[in-house]
């Protein structure tokens, strides 16, 4: 198929999934992200999500492998106005990471009606340690400011750098081992430690699955500002199996959104954290590339934060 037959395609499955939810849909907002960084769109990831709680209502997130030949896309969004440049850090991020190590593929992440969120720069094969990032020129300090933070906690690998250009915000996701995942009572010492939402048992379990864990920083504090942990995706997830309420809506979602590949739908339910509360990103997997079958999938993989 041609590239503007598959941008159809996907624009299509990203309308359904917003008529399914209740969320307002525009072609004006979505289309522009597509055609700028999805050239390749028909070998991308496509990753549709919701999260819980009124802070997040009326919104539906979309997240997609960049096109390769793009290269570094930061200088593409400046082009097309979806970011204005100024002089904070968060601006040169992701330019500064080009080179620094072998970066497998860029994601874009965008929402319905808020348009353009997040670039993330993803090197699953080139995992870094924290001593490496924080000598990035415009890696937050509060990164080597919580380094004694991270060695007690057994974070230190880290596969992909998220940077949100609107909140001024950056992501470390952490890789674990198999045998290497936090234990419920150490995530529990740890949201304390940071001063955020203490979890209950149930959710505490449930986050100790995952094999990689999302950590967000400011630049004008050490203060960590979020901690999000996310089990591996699998075939027909139960958003019932979740140990915390899901509203309706959101459960239909994860059990009827569209997708574009064979067998049952891939599922993933992550849990963020912050000082006042928690909530469930609910994803759904529309369209898988060919570095991420299934399997994989299970051992190594944004969630889109």
């Amino acid at each position: 198929m041609s590239g503007a037959v598959e941008l159809e395609r996907v624009y299509s499955a990203i309308e359904e999934s917003a008529q399914l939810v209740g969320v307002a849909c525009s072609r004006d907002k979505v289309w522009p992200l597509l055609s700028t960084f999805g050239e390749s769109i028909e070998d991308a990831l496509l990753v549709l999500s919701l999260q819980t709680g009124g802070r997040h209502a009326g919104e539906l997130d979309y997240s997609f492998t960049a096109s390769p030949g793009l290269g570094d896309p930061y200088p593409h969004a400046v082009a097309h106005g979806f970011l204005e440049p100024d002089d904070h850090p968060v601006h040169s991020l992701l330019s500064d990471l080009q080179g620094r190590w072998t970066i497998r593929e860029h994601f874009v992440d965008c929402g319905v009606t808020g348009g353009f969120k997040k670039f993330y720069a993803h090197f699953p094969q080139d995992l870094q340690p924290v001593a490496k990032l924080a000598e990035v020129p415009s890696v937050s300090h509060a990164v080597a400011d919580n380094a004694g933070l991270f060695a007690r906690y057994g974070l230190d690998e880290v596969a992909m750098v998220g940077v949100d250009y609107k909140r001024q915000t950056m992501n470390l996701y952490f890789q674990f081992t198999p045998d290497g995942r936090p234990e419920p009572s150490a995530l529990r010492a740890m949201l304390r430690e940071l001063g955020l939402h203490d979890a209950d048992e149930g959710m505490l379990e449930f986050a100790s699955r995952s094999m990689r864990a999302n950590i967000t920083f400011r630049w004008d504090s050490s203060r960590i500002v979020r901690v999000a942990f996310a089990p591996p995706p699998g075939r027909g997830l139960d958003p019932a199996a979740v140990p915390a309420p899901i509203e309706p809506h959101i459960a239909r979602f994860a059990t009827n959104a569209p997708y574009a590949y064979s067998g049952e739908r891939l599922n993933l339910f992550g849990v963020k954290w912050f000082p006042d509360g928690e909530f469930i990103d609910v994803c759904a997997y529309y369209q898988l590339s060919a570095g991420y079958e299934p399997v994989r999938l299970m051992e190594t993989h944004k969630q889109q934060g």
